[in-house]
């Protein structure tokens, strides 16, 4: 099942949970799940949070927004800790499926809220940057707003090196850079093959990007006739069962709180195939 509702509240003497009940076929313990997992948005004046509190009493002009989706909530989070935590942020190996924040539908499956779970809301959590869901890899989150700034800044004076690893459609040129535009704004990847396999007709290669514009790597290496191998949105020929062999495997820059030259690497699931 899968519904939304808008509802504003008429009076100061209902709860969260009656006015959803009142409103909606599902039951009061479907509801609770629901706004634990954040499908219920709170609008109060101008403010919007999520609500995962059942019993919150609600005032005339509160306006309830319930987006259920019994498929997502249904979704078990894995159990996921940091690779590095140095207090002001952490760095995190997020998989393939886990979004990176959460949508209207819910948090429970994003590396944010897991996260934030983690550090059992002792901690305030930023997201610096995202993945796609479909895609695994290093992603990191401050636990401060000086942080957070110090690391915002660094990616969009784009002083942190990310490096990816894909397994490609067909055979990979041993290095080429990609400088051609998306959306309208200049996008360069440059790609290394590590490795060919015939049998397969796919390559392993290495990548960095310069830019970060939307499905960029996705897009590039499709326009270069090699693209990633179980892409769902790009690409011919390049279809599998296991999911896209796409991987954020290194992040390199200068760390804000030891003020000294980071790395961080893990290797790509696919990568020992």
């Amino acid at each position: 099942m899968r519904l939304t509702k808008k509802l504003s509240a008429q009076s100061n003497d209902l709860t969260a949970i009656e006015m959803l009940a009142q409103a909606t076929p599902l039951s009061k313990a479907k509801l609770k799940d629901a706004m634990t997992k954040g499908a219920v948005l709170l609008r109060r004046r101008k403010a919007i949070k999520r609500l995962r509190k059942a019993q919150f009493s609600l005032v005339k002009g509160d306006e309830l927004h319930l987006h259920y989706d019994e498929a997502l909530l249904s979704l078990q989070p894995p159990v996921l800790e940091p690779i590095a935590d140095l207090q002001g942020y952490s760095v995190w190996n997020k998989p393939a499926g886990v979004m990176s924040q959460g949508n209207d539908f819910g948090d429970h499956m994003s590396l944010l809220r897991i996260a934030e779970r983690y550090f059992n809301s002792k901690r305030p959590v930023f997201l610096i940057h995202r993945l796609d869901r479909e895609t695994s890899g290093l992603v990191l989150i401050a636990h401060n707003k000086a942080v957070a700034s110090a690391l915002s800044r660094l990616i969009q004076e784009r002083k942190v090196v990310k490096h990816y690893q894909a397994l490609v459609f067909g055979q990979a040129p041993e290095k080429a850079t990609i400088d051609r535009a998306l959306d309208g704004k200049a996008s360069v990847t440059h790609i290394s093959a590590l490795r060919y396999d015939q049998a397969a007709n796919t390559s392993l290669i290495n990548i960095e990007l310069e830019t970060g514009r939307k499905h960029q790597i996705r897009r590039h290496l499709n326009h270069i006739g090699h693209p990633i191998m179980g892409d769902p949105r790009y690409g011919q020929g390049n279809k599998n069962s296991a999911g896209l062999m796409l991987a954020a495997n290194r992040l390199s820059f200068q760390c804000p709180v030891s003020g000294t030259l980071v790395s961080y690497e893990i290797d790509a699931p696919f990568s020992q195939a």
